[in-house]
C-alpha cells in the first residue's frame, strides 16, 4: 500500500513538472561557420517572472541578442498565456556543439545538439542569406601609396535599418573613406541580392606585411510571424544576423633606391602641375600686382601628402604668398588630392624678368618609374607705369615754395611787400581788440595730432585698409613724401613692405600693425638728419604716392 502511494505521488509530481516546464528549441540543427541560429525558450507558467540564466552559453556561443515575446491564445480550455525568450547565438567552434541546459527559477530546459559545418567561401555564399566580399585593387603597393579596399555586403533577405559595420582601424596605415556607401541590386546564381558597397583608400606608413583586419556586419533580417497570435506591444519579428569579412594581407614595398634623396616621396597613379595668372603676365607693369596660382593634382594621394611648391625666385620681384588651399575628391580611381598656392608678385623695375621653371619629381605607380612634371620658365616683360612716372615728376611736398618765373623790378617787389605787411599788421591789431584774452581753438580740418591718433588706432587694430587711408592722410601734412620718409628710415620701409604685402595678397586679415606704428613713432625729423648729414635716398619710386 505504501509503495502504491509513493508511485502515485511521483506521477503527480512528474505531471505537474510536465505542465510547468521550460521548453527549448532551435530554428535549425545544421548551420555553417559564421552563421547564427535562434534558440527559443518557452515557459507555460504565467506566474513565472525573471529571465533565464544564459551564462552557460558563453563558453561555446556568442550571444548576439535576446528578446522577450508574451503571447495570449485561446482554446477549448479558455485563454492561455505563455512567455517566449528568443536568443540569437553564433557558435564559436565547428563540429557537433551542444546547447547546455538553461535554468529559470525551478524550471530547467533539456540540452540540444547542433552541427556546425565548415564550408569554402563559394558554398557559404550560396547558402548564407547575408555574406561579405572584400577585395583589394593591388596585392602589393609602395609605402605611402594608395590601396583601395572594397567591401560588398550581399543580402538575399530584407534587412531592417539597424545594420552596423565595425570601423576599419589599422595603426600602421592611414585610412580615408571614399564617398558614401552605395546600394544596388544584382543577380547571384539566379537569386536577386541587395548589395551595400563601401570603399576605403588605405595608405601604409611602413614597408613590410600589412594585415587588413576582418570587419563584422550586424543586421536584423525581416521575418514574418509564424502564428496568428496578436501581439501589439511585442517587438517586431526578425532575426539578428552577424557576418564577418575575411582578413587580407597586403605587401608594402619600400621606396625605390633610384628615387632622388632630396625630393619628397610622391607615389601616385598620375600627377599634373598647372598655373594661371591674373591679370595676364603680358600686362605686367611696375608697381602693380600679378597673382600667380600654381596647382598640383595627384591621383592616388591625399592633399596632406602633397609638398609645398618651389617659391618664385627673382630679384626684381617682391613676393607676397597666400595660404595654400587643400582639397580631396573621391573618384573611381580612388582619392584625388590637390594643392593650390597663390602668390602676389610686384615688379619694382621695368624690363625683362626671368622666372625659373617649376619641377616636381614623383613615382608613377602604374609604370613603376620616376617621372618629372614641369612648368617651363617664363620671361616677364615689365612695362613702365605712367601713373607712377607722373607722380615721380610732381613736387615732393605741397609745402615747397613755388618758383616765380616772372621777373619783377626790385622797387615794385619791395613796395608790394611793405604795403601787404602794413595792411596785415593793421588787420591783426584790429582783430585782436575784438577778441577775448583766451581764444578757443578752432580748426577747419583734422589736426596732425588727430591724424596721428587715428593712425595709431588703426595700426593697433591690425586693419590694413584703414591704416592705408590714415597713413596717406597723415603723410599729406608732412613736409616730405611717404617714399622719402621710408628711404631715409629703414624700419619704416620694412613696415611699409609688410603693409603692402597684406594689401596685395588675400591674407590681409593676418597683418600686424604694431611694427608700423613703432616705426612712425621712431621716425627722426628732417632737422635731426640734416644735423648728422644723412643723404640716403631710395632708388625706387614710391609704391603709394600721395
Amino acid at each position: 500500500m505504501s509503495r502504491l502511494l509513493a508511485t502515485l505521488i511521483f506521477c503527480l509530481l512528474a505531471f505537474a513538472a510536465h505542465g510547468q516546464s521550460l521548453n527549448a528549441s532551435v530554428d535549425r540543427s545544421r548551420l555553417s561557420v559564421g552563421e547564427t541560429i535562434e534558440l527559443t525558450l518557452q515557459a507555460s507558467d504565467p506566474t513565472l517572472f525573471g529571465r533565464p540564466d544564459l551564462q552557460p552559453l558563453d563558453e561555446l556561443f556568442d550571444v548576439l541578442g535576446t528578446r522577450q515575446v508574451n503571447q495570449l491564445s485561446s482554446g477549448n480550455d479558455g485563454p492561455k498565456a505563455s512567455t517566449k525568450w528568443i536568443v540569437t547565438l553564433q557558435p564559436k567552434n565547428s563540429g557537433y556543439v551542444a546547447i547546455p541546459p538553461l535554468q529559470m527559477g525551478d524550471l530547467k530546459s533539456a540540452p540540444i545538439m547542433i552541427y556546425v559545418q565548415e564550408n569554402n567561401a563559394s558554398d557559404a555564399q550560396q547558402m548564407a542569406p547575408v555574406y561579405i566580399q572584400s577585395s583589394l585593387d593591388h596585392d602589393s603597393v609602395y609605402v605611402q601609396a594608395q590601396a583601395i579596399l572594397t567591401l560588398r555586403i550581399y543580402h538575399s533577405v530584407s534587412l531592417y535599418d539597424d545594420s552596423s559595420l565595425t570601423p576599419l582601424e589599422m595603426p600602421n596605415a592611414r585610412i580615408e573613406p571614399l564617398g558614401e556607401p552605395r546600394t544596388y541590386e544584382t543577380d547571384v546564381n539566379g537569386v536577386r541580392h541587395g548589395v551595400i558597397e563601401l570603399r576605403y583608400a588605405i595608405f601604409p606608413q611602413q614597408s613590410g606585411k600589412l594585415e587588413i583586419p576582418a570587419q563584422i556586419f550586424s543586421a536584423t533580417a525581416v521575418q514574418r510571424a509564424t502564428n496568428n497570435a496578436f501581439n501589439p506591444f511585442g517587438s517586431r519579428p526578425g532575426k539578428v544576423i552577424r557576418v564577418k569579412s575575411p582578413a587580407i594581407n597586403l605587401t608594402v614595398k619600400a621606396q625605390p633606391a633610384s628615387y632622388p634623396a632630396d625630393q619628397p616621396w610622391l607615389p601616385a597613379r598620375a600627377l599634373s602641375l598647372s598655373e594661371s595668372w591674373k591679370p595676364e603676365p603680358e600686362q605686367a607693369r611696375v608697381g602693380e600686382s600679378l597673382t600667380r596660382s600654381l596647382t598640383l593634382r595627384a591621383e592616388g594621394l591625399s592633399s596632406a601628402q602633397l609638398p609645398p611648391l618651389p617659391a618664385t625666385q627673382a630679384g626684381a620681384l617682391r613676393r607676397y604668398p597666400d595660404q595654400p588651399q587643400l582639397a580631396n575628391q573621391s573618384a573611381e580611381q580612388g582619392l584625388l588630392g590637390s594643392r593650390e598656392e597663390r602668390e602676389a608678385l610686384v615688379a619694382n623695375q621695368e624690363g625683362s624678368i626671368e622666372l625659373p621653371p617649376v619641377k616636381v619629381y614623383w613615382w608613377n605607380t602604374l609604370r613603376d618609374q620616376l617621372e618629372v612634371s614641369e612648368l617651363p620658365a617664363h620671361t616677364l616683360k615689365v612695362q613702365a607705369n605712367p601713373a607712377l612716372a607722373s607722380q615721380a615728376n610732381e613736387p615732393p611736398s605741397a609745402a615747397a615754395p613755388v618758383v616765380v618765373q616772372a621777373r619783377l623790378w626790385p622797387w615794385q617787389l619791395s613796395t608790394a611787400v611793405f604795403g601787404l605787411t602794413t595792411l596785415l599788421g593793421f588787420f591783426l591789431w584790429w582783430r585782436a581788440r575784438r577778441q577775448p584774452a583766451v581764444l578757443p581753438s578752432q580748426q577747419n580740418g583734422p589736426s596732425t595730432r588727430d591724424l596721428l591718433d587715428e593712425l595709431k588706432r588703426t595700426c593697433l587694430a591690425n586693419d590694413s585698409q584703414a591704416t592705408r587711408y590714415a597713413l596717406d592722410a597723415w603723410a599729406r601734412q608732412q613736409p616730405e613724401t611717404l617714399a622719402d620718409m621710408a628711404a631715409r628710415f629703414t624700419p619704416l620701409s620694412e613696415a611699409l613692405d609688410g603693409l603692402n604685402g597684406a594689401l596685395y595678397s588675400e591674407s590681409g586679415q593676418h597683418w600686424q600693425g604694431r611694427n608700423l606704428w613703432l616705426a612712425i613713432r621712431s621716425l627722426p625729423s628732417i632737422e635731426d638728419l640734416d644735423a648728422f648729414g644723412s643723404t640716403e635716398t631710395s632708388p625706387l619710386p614710391p609704391l603709394y604716392p600721395r
